[in-house]
Order: structure tokens, then C-alpha cells, then sequence
């Protein structure tokens, strides 16, 4: 508790300097603890912790309670699914379907359960639910049961820690402090993550913020990345090199030790 006061103090501060506002009686001040995450050869993931608070002109309205919702979106990219059937005793890629585009790391934190804060209008308007984060238009066309091909996406990503879904873990203060801890894995890939901020009232959005959070490869894995993908030619006959070399240094090492 102690923690999100510290973090969320100056916001508050913020606040009662910040001019009137002339649109929304309500809005979002978000705060990231950080926004850069560098990858490198003992990274094995990290915690981000994500605290705002809201701006009024005036006391809360009556009615619906305010309600958070926290999404954090890696690079999308477009995907093909196969799936694997046995035929004649041997497995094979059989029916396949292709995705538009699905986020290489998506973690949403809420107040509530989606069905009880977030319309669908508005969900699919603004695309939070993992099921409107991944494209899959025109994917019934290509399979007969093409929905079990994003189920299976869902749960394999999911079981790599690259999507999360964590309902009711926006602690909201008062209906205006608020913050949420989201963990980042070990296998990020490296790009911009975009951090999406919400607040609604009667399933409705009423206000929102975007942040981002620099994902980049550090130190040795930055420059192998680099090499890899600016000189492949040069790359690999760095590769062939160094397993010429240690094949040699194996070989040479078991001849001295027969002696």
C-alpha cells in the first residue's frame, strides 16, 4: 500500500495543477514504473507496474461504479496454423488456417469480469478481449472448424506465458487510484509494447490512455541479433567457423587425454 501511495503521490500533485477539463467529467492520468526493458543473457522476465488515477471536474456521478481495465500488447504479426492428422500411421500437416494478425504478447488486468464491465459494443470497438486481439478474418473459409484453430493459438500462447488473463487484479482505491502488476516473460520478443488504459462506467469507456514499453536486446545478444540480420552471409561463416574450431578443440582434447 505504502508503494502505490509513493508511486501515485505525484499524480495526485499532477492533478490539482492540471487546468479544468471542457470534455469528459472524467480522465485517466497513467504513470509506468518503467518504460524500457533490455534483454540480455541473464534476463529471465520482469515486473511492470502500472498505477494512474482519474482527473474529475466534479463528485463521481451516481450509478455504475468506475471500472479498470489494463492491456499490454506486444508486436502483432500474421500467422498460419496447421494441424497435425495421422494418416496411414503417419502424422502430417493436414487442414490449415490463416490469422491476420496476432499480438506476439497480450496481458489484460480488469476491475471485474469482462461480461460485467465492458460492453461488447465498446469491446469491439476498441479490441481488449484476447478473442477481438486476434485477427481472423475470413478464416471460415479455410476449415470447417477454423474457431478451434485461434482456441489452440490461445492456449499454446498461453501456456508459454505470452498471454495472460487476469480478472479482478486492478486494485482501484476509492474509484481513483488505481495500479496493476503485469509480468513479462523471459521469451519477449523484441519491438514497442503498448500499454492501453481504460476507465467505463456501465460497461461503457469513457476515457483512455496509451503508454509504451521499449523491448530491446542488450550487450552480446544485441549484436549477435544485429549480425544475424544485417550480414546473414557474414554470420554464418562466423557460425562455421567457431564449430570448425570447437569440433577441432574437442577432437584435440581427447587425443591428449589418451596419451
Amino acid at each position: 500500500m505504502r508503494r502505490l501511495w509513493a508511486l501515485t503521490l505525484p499524480l495526485a500533485l499532477a492533478l490539482a495543477s492540471l487546468p479544468q477539463l471542457t470534455g469528459a467529467e472524467e480522465q485517466i492520468v497513467t504513470g509506468l514504473s518503467q518504460n524500457r526493458v533490455e534483454i540480455t543473457a541473464n534476463y529471465d522476465g520482469s515486473n511492470i507496474l502500472i498505477y494512474g488515477a482519474v482527473k474529475r471536474t466534479a463528485p463521481p456521478p451516481e450509478g455504475p461504479r468506475l471500472e479498470v481495465i489494463v492491456t499490454v500488447e506486444g508486436p502483432a504479426q500474421p500467422l498460419v496454423l496447421r494441424r497435425k492428422e495421422k494418416v496411414a500411421g503417419i502424422w502430417i500437416n493436414q487442414s490449415a488456417v490463416t490469422i491476420s494478425s496476432a499480438p506476439s504478447f497480450y496481458a489484460v488486468a480488469t476491475t471485474g469480469p469482462f461480461t460485467e464491465i465492458l460492453s461488447h459494443t465498446d469491446d469491439l470497438r476498441y479490441r481488449i478481449s484476447l478473442p477481438q486481439v486476434i485477427r481472423a478474418i475470413g478464416i471460415t473459409a479455410e476449415a470447417a472448424d477454423s474457431p478451434d484453430f485461434v482456441e489452440a493459438l490461445k492456449r499454446i500462447r498461453m501456456n508459454e506465458d505470452r498471454y495472460h488473463i487476469a480478472i479482478g487484479r486492478v486494485q482501484l482505491l476509492q474509484e481513483t487510484l488505481f495500479r496493476a502488476d503485469v509480468e513479462l516473460p523471459a521469451n519477449l520478443s523484441d519491438g514497442n509494447y503498448k500499454v492501453r488504459l481504460f476507465i467505463l462506467r456501465g460497461g461503457q469507456v469513457i476515457d483512455r490512455q496509451d503508454r509504451y514499453i521499449g523491448v530491446r536486446k542488450a550487450g552480446m545478444e544485441r549484436d549477435l541479433f544485429n549480425l544475424a540480420h544485417e550480414q546473414p552471409l557474414l554470420y554464418g561463416v562466423i557460425s562455421l567457423l567457431l564449430a570448425a574450431f570447437a569440433g577441432w578443440a574437442a577432437s584435440a582434447g581427447f587425443r591428449y587425454m589418451r596419451r
